[in-house]
């Protein structure tokens, strides 16, 4: 495939890693399984969210804005560089420091000669126990959008923006024909017994069910292993677009998955099942308003 809408059979790899508290040690390890990866036949390789440190997230210190880095910058740079080196599309998420002040949670494709294709910012930003995002991340500025790369048209979005079926009909409306999800998400330990597989489920169903409404290819890759108060639940996985699961890693493993996805399907898909035909465009304009029963 050399044209970069053109449909055609890619390789994806979904890197699921367990991160260390050496950010050093986890870009080289990130850039190792972007090697063995392209040696293994992939085509786009996506990392996990802010893959390069432990989740920032789980309290408010002022301290973690030091792990922010420009784009580019070191870590987007062995990015780049590995890309280039292995003629890859890469796909990671930053801890991007915008300017004084501004940080994002910024996802970067680089396209498989090294060159950015595209940056998404993420859009949605949570504040839960152990994910105070509000307090580091500036909402996003990018909208929804996709990149054309030399293997695919691909969309991005980052960990709760996957909630969103507005995220991801409009990212797909743009031309994507897979949408990635880099994640960390994971269980409260205290909370995992009762309701810890009813969380996987509506997680994993959440994002099916774009791949089904939008006819795309939907890639998640989270990351795994106990951090702090949070143990992140793995389970990455590539949905096709009827939202049949084609590869799911194990919830407590690293891993890498290489899943094979014919483009053409999404055609095929799209003339058989015609949501995006049968939308009621004229009528959807109250989705602007933040509630109705007002």
């Amino acid at each position: 495939m050399t044209m970069s809408d053109s449909p055609g059979k890619v390789t994806l790899a979904v890197v699921q890693p367990r991160a260390s508290q050496s950010k050093q040690s986890n870009v080289e390890r990130a850039v190792a399984r972007i090697d063995e990866a392209a040696a293994a036949g992939a085509h786009i390789i996506c990392l996990s969210e802010l893959f390069h440190g432990l989740y920032p997230c789980q309290s408010e210190d002022h301290r973690q804005f030091d792990e922010a880095e420009p784009i580019p910058g070191p870590t987007s740079n062995a990015l780049a560089e590995a890309a280039r080196r292995c003629q890859v599309v890469v796909i990671g998420s930053l801890f991007e420091r915008r300017d004084a002040g501004l940080y994002h949670n910024t996802a970067v494709v680089y396209d498989a000669d090294g060159r950015i294709a595209g940056r998404y910012r993420k859009m949605h930003i949570p504040d839960d126990p152990l994910y105070y995002e509000k307090f580091y991340f500036t909402p996003g500025d990018t909208g929804f959008c996709s990149f054309p790369t030399r293997y695919g048209r691909l969309g991005v979005c980052v960990c709760w923006d996957q909630w969103f079926p507005e995220a991801a009909r409009l990212t797909a409306m743009t031309g994507a024909q897979i949408l990635f999800y880099p994640t960390a998400i994971g269980w409260l330990p205290d909370e995992k017994d009762e309701y810890g597989a009813a969380q996987h489920s509506a997680w994993e169903t959440m994002m099916r069910s774009h791949a089904i409404a939008n006819g795309v290819f939907v890639a998640a890759a989270n990351r795994t292993g106990r951090e702090g108060g949070l143990e992140f639940w793995g389970a990455s996985f590539v949905s096709d677009p009827n939202g049949n699961v084609l590869a799911r890693a194990s919830h407590d493993h690293e891993e890498t998955l290489l899943v094979e996805c014919d483009l053409s399907r999404i055609d095929v898909v799209r003339t058989h099942w015609p949501f995006l035909r049968d939308r009621r465009i004229d009528a959807y304009g109250d989705l602007t308003k933040r509630y109705l029963r007002d």
